[in-house]
Parts: structure tokens; sequence; C-alpha cells
């Protein structure tokens, strides 16, 4: 079971915030188009889960948790229903899902970003679920050119009530126990990649395996995507956010010839480069929140690469159709003297006034368009006429008009 949090209430038309109440007391205080418009949105979120085959309800109309969704109205900017909200994961992880998220000493490790700190250098931000993480512990992290094995030099958690993702000060911990969210400090992360799993290495054979373990992920993970002949090339900092930009491409109908992890290198400037000659259109690295290495950015500029840079996806996505627009706009400017559009004509007889070069006449136009420097062709018409005694045979062809 999951909650669904039905976000941004506060925009709703004449919205009265009180976050500090309860979400329900908060809705039956507003006034009534307020709630109108709140059914009416609540009402196309459920038919929309029920099209991906899911029951839900509003959590206080929820007629059995196991088999309905329960939706809690929520504002993230004016912190209404939060309060609901944090009580219901409470809840669900003290009843129906207290086995599944009972503590176990097995360690059970996620590497979710990597973050360079002024003072402390790159660093990674883990979520510790399961088991215990110690100073000094020898540990194996995935990387982008192969599983990387360092020592754990620190153990950095944000103050009370503070976010990881914080910029004050962080205290230091010689162990950090299972389920929360911790910050690494240690060597060699430079080339470190989230997403995958971390492990803790005790021993020799420990470190091959894992090494091996985390070869085997990424390469299982990376081979279960399938890529195109032509499209662009993408980039991005982790494989889910990886992921999750390959899904949006394949929505919006954009394919992809080439997929890689990590920040942008000559090597992903040389691949993207094979597209300058199969579909230079396609000739495009989308880089997702990943820097972009000075060189790799001086050899594009070089062959003819674009590299679009963002950390929002759409943002990513606007600029590349933008490119695409823009290129198609000068395409069409580079050859509308060469490109010819279909029409067709017929000469109506009594409008003919010049038969001679430079041909004047009348036409009517009977399908498509016509514009000035158009070739047109004549139907072929023989015509026999007999001058001294020979037969002529008169071919008739409209090479240019030039008027309209």
């Amino acid at each position: 079971p999951f909650l669904v949090a039905l976000n941004k209430i506060d925009r709703l038309f004449g919205w009265k915030t009180k976050p500090h109440s309860d979400v329900v007391k908060v809705l039956e205080s507003q006034a009534p188009n307020t709630r109108a418009e709140f059914e009416k949105r609540t009402d196309e979120v459920i038919v929309q889960l029920a099209e991906q085959g899911l029951n839900a309800a509003l959590y206080y109309k929820n007629p059995d948790i196991k088999n309905y969704i329960s939706l809690v109205p929520t504002s993230a900017h004016t912190s209404d229903g939060i309060g609901n909200l944090m009580a219901l994961i409470v809840n669900f992880s003290q009843t129906i899902l207290a086995k599944r998220v009972s503590y176990s000493k097995e360690l059970q490790c996620t590497v979710m970003e990597v973050k360079t700190i002024p003072g402390l250098g790159t660093t990674i931000d883990v979520c510790l679920v399961n088991g215990e993480l110690n100073v000094h512990d020898r540990i194996v992290i995935p990387g982008q050119e192969g599983p990387i094995v360092t020592q754990i030099r620190g153990l950095l958690m944000p103050q009370p009530n503070r976010d990881l993702r914080s910029k004050n000060s962080y205290q230091i911990h010689k162990k950090i126990k299972g389920a929360q969210g911790v910050k690494i400090a240690a060597k060699e992360l430079e080339k470190a990649m989230a997403g995958l799993p971390l492990f803790v290495a005790n021993r020799q054979d420990e470190e091959d395996y894992y090494r091996e373990e985390l070869q085997t992920m990424l390469k299982h993970a990376l081979s279960s995507i399938r890529l195109k002949d032509s499209g662009v090339f993408v980039q991005a900092s982790t494989l889910g956010s990886l992921e999750a930009l390959l899904e949006f491409l394949r929505v919006s109908k954009i394919p992809y010839a080439g997929i890689s992890i990590g920040p942008v290198h000559k090597k992903d400037v040389t691949m993207a480069s094979i597209m300058l000659e199969k579909d230079p259109q396609y000739a495009v690295i989308l880089a997702f929140d990943v820097r972009v290495e000075r060189e790799a950015q001086e050899m594009a500029d070089h062959v003819g690469v674009t590299i679009f840079t963002a950390d929002i996806i759409y943002h990513l996505f606007d600029k590349f159709m933008g490119y695409r627009d823009e290129l198609k706009k000068k395409k069409r400017e580079e050859f509308k003297d060469v490109a010819v559009f279909p029409c067709k004509l017929k000469i109506l007889p009594q409008f003919i006034f010049n038969t001679r070069d430079p041909i004047v006449c009348g036409v009517r136009v009977e399908g498509g368009f016509i514009k000035v420097g158009s070739p047109l062709c004549a139907m072929c018409e023989e015509v026999n006429a007999e001058r001294e005694g020979k037969d002529v045979r008169l071919r008739i062809f409209f090479e240019h008009i030039f008027d309209k």
C-alpha cells in the first residue's frame, strides 16, 4: 500500500490556509466554490488512477485501506495537510507495514546523490535502510568507470530537524544505524555514481564479489534500455534520473541512440558526432543534472555537436525542441529557392495574352499553390499544321510563369 499526496491545494481559488489544523476541518471551512473545485479536481484524479487499474479514495472516506489508495490533500507551500500525511505514514508503518519496515542487521544502503561540498570535497548522500555504517569501513560503491573501493573518513548528519540538503554545519558521527539518510566523506568519490547499492567489504573476497555484483547490476539496468539507430545522446547524473528522462523522451517521441551516466567527456561527444552523418538534427547531447568537462565542450564546438544542460527535465526538452524548430526553419530558408511545391493549374484560353517568350496567360489554380519561380509544364499537345507541304509538330511547354 502507498499514499498519494494531492499537492497544491493552496492553488485552489479562494483557498484560506490553516497549516496547524486538521486538513479535513480546513476543507470544511473553505468557501462553497473552493470546496466544489476541490471535489471536481479530486474526482479527475480518481478517474485517472482508475484508468491505470487503481482504486482510490480520499483518506477520510476510504472504505478499505487494503484495496483503496488513500489520497491526502496537501500543500508543500503552506504546509496544509502535511501533518495528516505524516500521521498516515506512521500509522501504516506501525500496522500493515510493520513486518516490512522492521529493522534488520543486514546492510541495505543505496547511493542517492553525489555532491561536492566546500571544505569536504566530493561526498555521497546515501539512504541507510538496514544495518549500520562505521567510520573506517571499507565500502564498494558504483562508479562511472567501474566500482570504486574506498574507506569512510566521516559520517555526517545534519543538525536536528534539518534536511540532509541544508547548508548548515553537520554533526560528525562514528557510527550510523538505519534507517536514515547520511552523508559520507571519503576519497576517490569524484566519479561515484548514484542509483545503485553501497556495500561494506570486510575481506578481499567480499570486495571482489561486490565489485562483480555492482557491474552486473549496472550492465543489466543499461541493457534493458532499447536504443534507436538514430537519436539524441542522453547523459544523466543517476540511474534513476536517466530512466525518468528516457521515459519522458519516449512519451515525447524523441528517439535516443546513446546513454551514459555521469559528466560529459570527450568520448561521449565522439559517440554523439556519429549523428552528424546519419541525421544532423540528432547530433545533440542532453545532459541532465551533470557537468560538462571543458575538453568535451571544446571538442563539441569544433565538430558541431550541440550540448544542452539543465537541472529540470522540462527545460531540457524545451531547449531541444527550440533547437530542432530553429534547424528546420534554417533548412526551409536554405532550400526555399529549389523546393518545388505541387500545384495544378488550368489555362484560361480567353486570357492568353502572349504566346511567345515571355508567355503571359491567365490560369485557375485547381490544387496546391503557385509562387514566383515555380517550374511549370503544360499538358503535351500535338498539333498538325501544313507549312510549305511539311508536317510540323508543335509541342508547347510553359517553363516559367513570370507574373502571377
